[in-house]
């Protein structure tokens, strides 16, 4: 049996970070070590390492872990950053950043990154800009394979976010992918879990190059990730 894949992730207590671990369960050619900052309750069957620190703690740990590559599935809402761009910033950011130059550091040469669908440097929107922000300086660090995937509205429950209003969408907005243009295909919404699954196969990928991933390309990705019993 060829040696399991070591893969980092961070974001693990999201949407898209808990349905990588789910997803993982049963692949014995993978291997998580997840870090983040406080506990999380474990799929029955996960056989990963979880590692719980404060933030400062996690270039040291990720050099220990020594993954051959990193999944970094964080993000806040504008809600959660108590509406202040400084703390949005401080984890959409710079905390992506640090762990991308921490990753870098710790000889980590491929990296995927969840950003969003219309992530644009001009955009009016803090959200988008700050994605297009994060987009352009991992660029910059030259991993020898960087994915960026750009998903619609992510779909799923998120543990102690209640959101009546994006609750609500969630429900709706898959009965409109359908009824959507053409051109707004990339818009759609679409499972977290499949973006998970995207990440989880992209991370076998070795070629190099930096790809960026919409709607279509992470549900391709995504059918080739085989659930296991």
């Amino acid at each position: 049996m060829s040696k399991a894949l070591r893969i980092g992730l961070v974001g693990s207590t999201g949407l898209v970070g808990r349905r990588v671990i789910e997803a993982s369960v049963g692949h014995e050619d993978v291997r998580l070590a997840a870090l983040a900052r406080r506990e999380l309750a474990l799929p029955k069957g996960a056989r990963m390492e979880l590692f719980v620190a404060d933030t400062d703690q996690w270039g040291a740990i990720i050099a220990d872990a020594a993954p051959t590559v990193m999944i970094c599935a964080l993000g806040t809402t504008w809600k959660r950053s108590g509406k202040d761009e400084d703390a949005f910033r401080s984890v959409d950011y710079d905390l992506v950043m640090q762990v991308a130059k921490d990753a870098k550091d710790a000889g980590v040469d491929r990296f995927i990154v969840v950003t969003s669908v219309g992530a644009q440097l001009l955009s009016k929107s803090l959200y988008l800009r700050v994605k297009a922000e994060v987009e352009r300086d991992l660029a910059k660090l030259r991993f020898k394979r960087l994915d960026i995937l750009r998903p619609g509205l992510l779909i799923g429950p998120r543990e102690n976010d209640l959101r009546p209003l994006e609750f609500v969408s969630q429900k709706i907005a898959p009965l409109f992918n359908p009824l959507l243009p053409k051109g707004m295909r990339d818009a759609r919404s679409i499972d977290a879990l499949e973006v998970a699954k995207g990440a989880l196969t992209l991370s076998k990928r070795r070629a190099g190059g930096r790809y960026a991933h919409n709607n279509d390309a992470i549900h391709r990705a995504a059918s080739e990730w085989v659930d296991e019993e």
